[in-house]
């Protein structure tokens, strides 16, 4: 009798890594020379899991973006993980944006996730459990084709594929 084989798709994001990046981009900022001398910060806070930057002008706002999603792919962080919010004015003719950090699957991403794996026609079961997915079938074939399906989609959340077995 074959053995049902499984695995879980998840949305994970180490803030100890997204802590680090805003570091090093607070560095990148106190060296360079278009940055002297302006008002411009990004600030964490961890518990709401937002990212907040300040610019003294749209160029400075673009070039924290760049500066940001770079710091994160290097430290292996999908850049999906960021949802930019709306650029808005602050105090003193500056910009601010509010960055979310985006944790877990939410049920919208989920249905969406359970749509794909039944539209491939594949011999696997999706089940959502509250922020993950859990994918079973009997052949290991089957859950890595599931696997590939997943990474190939046009889903804006990042995905990782834990407890295989």
């Amino acid at each position: 009798m074959a053995q049902e084989s499984s695995f879980d798709v998840v949305s994970v994001v180490d803030l100890q890594e997204v802590d680090n990046a805003v570091n090093q981009v607070q560095k990148e900022m106190a060296l360079r020379y278009d940055f002297k001398g302006t008002a411009n910060s990004v600030d964490f806070n961890r518990t709401e899991k937002k990212i907040t930057l300040v610019a003294s002008d749209e160029m400075k706002l673009k070039a924290l973006h760049d500066m940001l999603t770079l710091r994160f792919a290097k430290r292996g962080i999908s850049p999906k993980a960021l949802k930019f919010g709306d650029e808005e004015k602050a105090f003193g003719g500056s910009l601010r944006q509010g960055i979310e950090v985006r944790q877990g699957i939410s049920q919208e991403h989920a249905r969406e996730i359970v749509r794909l794996i039944k539209e491939t026609k594949l011999k696997v079961q999706a089940r959502i459990q509250g922020e993950e997915i859990r994918i079973s079938g009997k052949q290991r074939d089957d859950l890595q084709a599931a696997i590939n399906c997943l990474k190939n989609s046009k889903i804006d959340i990042p995905l990782q594929f834990v407890n295989y077995r």
